[in-house]
């Protein structure tokens, strides 16, 4: 086998490789994900006696803004939920305690400040909304 045919089956590879973590990756933003509810969080300004959707944020994130419209969008339907944003770079303590790793980051906590959803990228209105709706017990629609 020439050397040319092993270098154009390495790039070949290579971008097959590219190809499937591009389409992992890509899967998995904006899927808000179940998480193991455990005790109630440090003090991130969460509502005492509804759900809160908290998110993490930085003026140098384009995405970000996305996430923004959405919570708010979803909030503004939603009466019961409120809403904190957390920009990463005046409270990395947060950031680190909560694992944020990438951004936009959602998290979605009960009223008994446990984290139940958690989410990378920006989450769909739909599924935002719905887990909400199973999480507070008043009904508010």
């Amino acid at each position: 086998m020439s050397t040319l045919a092993i270098a154009v089956t390495a790039l070949i590879a290579a971008l097959a490789a590219a190809t499937v973590v591009g389409v992992a990756v890509n899967r998995r933003s904006g899927v808000l994900r179940e998480t193991t509810p455990e005790a109630p969080t440090p003090d991130l300004g969460l509502s005492q006696t509804d759900p809160t959707v908290v998110h993490f944020s930085a003026a140098w994130c384009g995405p970000c803004a996305a996430v923004r419209r959405v919570i708010e969008q979803v909030c503004a339907d939603l009466p019961g939920v409120s809403h904190v944003e957390i920009d990463i770079d005046a409270d990395p303590a947060a950031a680190r305690e909560l694992s944020v790793l990438s951004l936009p980051t959602t998290f979605v906590f009960d009223a008994q400040g446990r984290q139940r959803y958690r989410s990378t990228g920006v989450p769909k209105a739909a599924d935002l909304k719905a887990v909400l709706r199973s999480l507070d017990p008043s009904g508010h629609d």
